[in-house]
C-alpha cells in the first residue's frame, strides 16, 4: 500500500515538472516572437531599456544641479 503512494507521488511530482517546462516554454517562445521579431532583437532591446533610464536619470542629476547653482 506505501509503495503504491509512493509510486503515485513520484508520477504527481515528475507531472508538475513536465508541466511548468512547458508552460515557462510557452512563455519564453511568446515572448520571443512577439510582434514578429528575432529571438536576439527582442533581448537586445530589453538590455537596451536600462541603459535609456540611465540616460533620463543623468538628465535628471543636471537639471537638478543647475537648478542648485541657480540658488
Amino acid at each position: 500500500m506505501e509503495e503504491n503512494k509512493a509510486v503515485i507521488g513520484a508520477l504527481l511530482f515528475i507531472l508538475m515538472v513536465v508541466g511548468a517546462n512547458f508552460v515557462m516554454y510557452g512563455i519564453a517562445r511568446g515572448a520571443a516572437n512577439s510582434r514578429q521579431k528575432g529571438f536576439w532583437e527582442t533581448i537586445g532591446k530589453s538590455l537596451n531599456a536600462s541603459t535609456k533610464k540611465n540616460d533620463d536619470m543623468d538628465e535628471l542629476h543636471k537639471k537638478m544641479e543647475e537648478l542648485k547653482k541657480k540658488e
